[in-house]
Formats: structure tokens, sequence, C-alpha cells
């Protein structure tokens, strides 16, 4: 397996509203992510990436772009990116830039002029269709497919003036580009290019696999039910008929002369074939993608995201494994993470969150994160566990996400007299909303969190367990564990000292399969055998030692400070979300 400056990196996410505001206007930006480096270098962090600071109306948090090429006033200026990257450079650190071309905002001066008339030289830069007609006559979208962020919704958005109908997969604020225009992909080429040359080390491509569609625009199945008007229409534009096409331009065009890193948000994509084709060493057009099977794995099979099912450890364990095995056999690579700006916190998802766990929980989380396999991603707010904010908030008011405001909506519509249906609605909105990875930064105990001055209201209310949950205090700990922001330092700084093991090493799961433990090996060329056991559950659970393990002596712990002092003869039994790391012998 070939070694990378991009494979070894640890990549942070900053989500720039919710970050630091430096300016007390209740909003983050640029420079408060500046005032903060220090702290990110001493987690062990090499590049931060920003979520969207383009200048933008905001519809979509940053993600509806009015222009590329400038920074929205309410995260600084362009000398204000400068000027952070000249801050990083002094740190050994790096910057990566969130790309978002599937679609622009409905604001951008392309979709401005290309909406001016059906004559306009850019009119073919966005996807127009002439509409269908009911019986009276009145316009109807072009085919049945749903809205991405809210699925009640049409994918198509009716302009009266030129009476034909534009595509807007996400919301009508976001027209998708129409990637079949070359002289579209040439400017996306530009911007690409406008942001590497001052310095940015690559990209996260947002939604990269949607750029191209079936130009059949056919009817998607009615699998939401016979009863719904808009269906998701994905097969017709997931990686679509010139996706591989496209990319393969934008790596010789732009990124292999740059020597770019690139991770590629892909959603919906499940094909083994189809995931190393983009990311086969040598082939491929990007670096990685982020697989969402472990983030997609309370989602109902077939359905929207903003469904529950239930999940086990065996479907963790199945899903970790898969990938780990693939990628190293197939010559592909992984990115690692589990948070990030669209799905709810870790510790709540994936553990228990109580205040007796929660520490726990996200500690037993960063050991598996920091043992696998590929470049690892940490979401602001994971390195000290952060959690979901409390059932209480109010859905009118406490939450600000398009897609959550959609979801309640039509819940609220379609189940208002219905008070068990939609409190079982209210329960997705709570476990699934993207509301939570949004709330601000948790800094210190004092007002707002240390987020924004006193005085100053923010954009999102603060969770309310700040004053425990914070930084500083984690920072500071000195009680008999170590706090979560320490665990993840230490898990870090152990990952880059035996990169052959936890970077480029074997991996192979160990012992049977269970209701409560993932246990694997992880092996090296020079740093040797070691094994993890991870306890998912609320209980106290021996483990026998499968043949051909055997430990030498546990090295590190999430419930203590120190090594464990654990058995390694016969079984070892774990505490409550409780994980070691051991030394194997040979």
């Amino acid at each position: 397996m070939s070694e990378s400056w991009w494979k070894e990196a640890v990549v942070y996410q900053v989500y720039p509203s919710s970050f630091k505001d430096s300016n007390s206007d209740g909003w983050g930006d640029i420079q408060g992510i500046t005032s903060k480096l220090d702290y990110l270098k001493d987690l062990g962090i090499d590049i931060v990436w920003v979520s969207p600071m383009y200048k933008s109306p905001q519809a979509d948090m940053g993600y509806d772009i009015s222009d590329y090429k400038a920074i929205d006033p309410i995260y600084g200026t362009n000398e204000d990116l400068d000027h952070l990257q000249s801050e990083l450079k002094k740190r050994g650190m790096k910057l990566m830039m969130d790309l978002v071309v599937n679609h622009t905002s409905e604001q951008h001066a392309w979709f401005l002029e290309s909406r001016s008339s059906r004559t306009s030289p850019k009119r073919s830069w966005y996807i127009w269709k002439d509409p269908k007609r009911d019986g009276d006559g009145h316009p109807q979208p072009p085919n049945n497919w749903s809205q991405i962020l809210g699925e009640a919704n049409s994918a198509w958005t009716y302009d009266e003036k030129t009476d034909q109908y534009y595509l807007s997969l996400f919301t009508p604020e976001q027209p998708d580009l129409n990637w079949e225009n070359p002289d579209v992909r040439a400017a996306v080429h530009d911007v690409m290019n406008y942001w590497l040359d001052k310095g940015a080390c690559g990209y996260r491509m947002d939604v990269i696999n949607l750029i191209s569609k079936d130009q059949r625009f056919p009817d998607a199945e009615p699998v939401l039910g016979p009863d719904k008007k808009y269906h998701p229409g994905g097969k017709y534009f997931v990686n679509g008929p010139r996706m591989h096409e496209y990319l393969q331009e934008i790596k010789h065009k732009v990124l292999e002369k740059y020597g770019a890193i690139t991770v590629g948000e892909m959603p919906g994509v499940q094909d083994v074939d189809e995931i190393i084709k983009t990311v086969k060493s040598g082939t491929g057009e990007l670096n990685m993608i982020f697989i969402f099977d472990i983030v997609d794995i309370d989602n109902v099979p077939g359905k929207v995201r903003m469904t529950l099912q239930d999940w086990s450890v065996k479907d963790l364990r199945r899903i970790v494994s898969k990938w780990q095995r693939v990628m190293s056999e197939r010559d592909g690579w992984n990115s690692v993470f589990c948070e990030n700006h669209d799905n709810p916190r870790s510790v709540s998802r994936y553990t228990d969150d109580s205040d007796k766990y929660r520490t726990y929980g996200a500690t037993l989380l960063a050991l598996m994160q920091t043992t696998l396999n590929g470049t690892l991603y940490v979401y602001q707010g994971e390195e000290i566990g952060m959690r979901n904010f409390p059932k209480s908030w109010d859905p009118l008011k406490d939450y600000k996400d398009i897609e959550a405001i959609n979801f309640w909506k039509k819940s609220l519509d379609l189940y208002g007299a219905d008070s068990e249906e939609l409190a079982k609605q209210r329960r997705v909105l709570e476990r699934k909303a993207r509301d939570h990875a949004r709330t601000p930064m948790q800094w210190n105990a004092g007002p707002n969190a240390g987020f924004a001055d006193q005085g100053v209201n923010p954009w999102m209310r603060v969770n309310d367990d700040y004053r425990e949950v914070n930084a500083e205090k984690q920072l500071s700990d000195d009680s008999e564990g170590l706090s979560v922001w320490q665990f993840w330092q230490r898990g870090l700084a152990n990952r880059k000292m035996h990169k052959d093991v936890f970077t480029y090493g074997d991996f192979k799961e160990v012992g049977p399969e269970s209701e409560e433990i993932f246990a694997y090996v992880r092996t090296g060329k020079e740093s040797g055998k070691w094994l993890i056991v991870l306890n998912f559950s609320g209980k106290e659970v021996d483990w026998p030692f499968p043949d051909g393990v055997e430990v030498e002596g546990w090295m590190a712990g999430n419930y203590t400070t120190g090594k464990p002092d654990k058995s390694v003869k016969k079984f070892v039994t774990l505490h409550p979300w409780e994980g070691v790391l051991g030394k194997c012998v040979g």
C-alpha cells in the first residue's frame, strides 16, 4: 500500500457559522477560526476543512452559493481567509475548501442571466424543461421527482416569466447546473483553480455524484406509496451516466497539477465496483469518498433519511469490516468518520449520552476511529463529546435547518390530528435532525458557551449542557480518567506514532458475532499486532480471547488514564461502553 501525506492527515471539519464568533454578531466567522488554530494544532489536527463560506443568501446554510470567488460578509473577507491560510502555514497545517457545484444559488449571476429569457446565452447552464399540463391547462412539473430536502415537494420549480421549470433537487433556491454544457464545466474548473492557486490543499466535493442526470428525465418509481405525488428520483441522477467522465476531466485538467486532497460526498451509491472505480489508486478520480453506510445505519432501507429503524452492534461490525477489507483488497482508500454537519451527534446516536456514560461513549467512538484504516475526519465538538440537544426544544422555534423545518411542516400537515403518529414523527426529528450538529461550539462555561460575547444572541441556541460539556473544562481535566478531548489527543498521537498499523496496516475482525462486542486486530510491518475490543453496550461483558490472539499487555483504554489493569488470559471483562487497546504477542 503506497503512502501519501493525505492518507496520514487528520482532518477537522469546521462548520463556520457555529465555531467561533469574533465580532459579536452572533455568527461564527473566519477570524474566529483563526483564533482557535492553536487549540486544533494541540489536538493533533493537520487539515482544517471549512464548510462553505462563499457569498450566499443562506437558504441552505451556505450550500446555495451566489459567488464562488467571494467570501460572504457574515464570515469576513477574502483577506481574512488569506490571513487564516498564513496562520495555518505557520503551524504546519493546511486548509481544505468545500466545493458545491451540483447547484448554485438562485441569486448567482449565472442563474439570474439564465432565467432572464429563453434565449439567454446562459439558458443552457441550468436544466430547463417545458411543463406538463393538467386538465385545466395549469403547469405541472416535467416529472415526479421529489425534492431531496423535502420529499413532499417537487424537485422542479416553475418560472412564470418564461413558462418553464428548472431542476432544483434540493430546494427552489438551489437550481441544478447543467453539466452537459462544456461551458459550465470550464467555469467549475476555473473556480477550483482559483482557490488552489491561493493555497487551498484540496476540496471536499458536495454531492459530487449527482452532477450527471439521465437526459430522458423519466418518472421515478412510486416508492413512497401510491398516495404520494412525488418520489425520490435518485436512480436517474445518483452516479449518473457521465459522472466518471466529468470527474476524470476535473482530475486531469485541475487536480493533478496541484497534488490536491479530494474527498467526495457521494450519497446513495451502494455499488462497490462504482465506488472502487472512483477511488482506486492511480486510475480513480478522487482520493476517497464519504461512504455513508455508518451514518445511514438507522435509516429505513429504500426510504428517505428522516426515518428510523433499530440497529445492532452486528450491523456496525458488518459495515466497518466490509469497507476496511474492500479498500485494502481493491487498492482504494477509506475516509473514517462518525459525524459531520448533516448528522446528529455520534455519542447520542451510537452510544449512551447520559451524564453517567457520555464520556465513555464518546471515547469509545474515538478509540474505534483512531484505530481504523483511512484518512480520519473529526467534526467540531466531537472531540469534546458534544451531544444532541434536549427533546424539549421546540421544532418551530429552536430548529433552524431547512430539512427539519420542511419535515415538521409536512408531519403537522399529514398527522396533526393523529397524536400517536405525530409523536412518532417527533421522535424521528429528535433523533435525526441535522440541527444537532450545528449548535454553537462549546468553548467554556461562560455566557453563550464562549462562542459569542455576553449579551449577543447567537444565530442558533446553545445546547443547555455547555456548563458541563465544554473545551476549557476538558483541557484542564485532572480527574481519574482522561477527558474526551484528552483521549482524542492521545489517540491521534498514537495513530501517528504507529501509522504502519493504524493508517496502513492489515485489518481483521476477530471473535464470534456478538450483540455487544466489536473486536478487531490491526497489524503493521514495524509495530506488530494490536487488538482493539469495543463494548457497544450498557452492561458488563466478559469477552473470551479467540484462538490465535494472545495479548502481551493492555496499552490504553477509556476508563483509565494509564494502562488498563485487565486480564490477558482466557477472557477480558469490559465495563459498559468500555474500549481497550492491547499489544499482541508476535
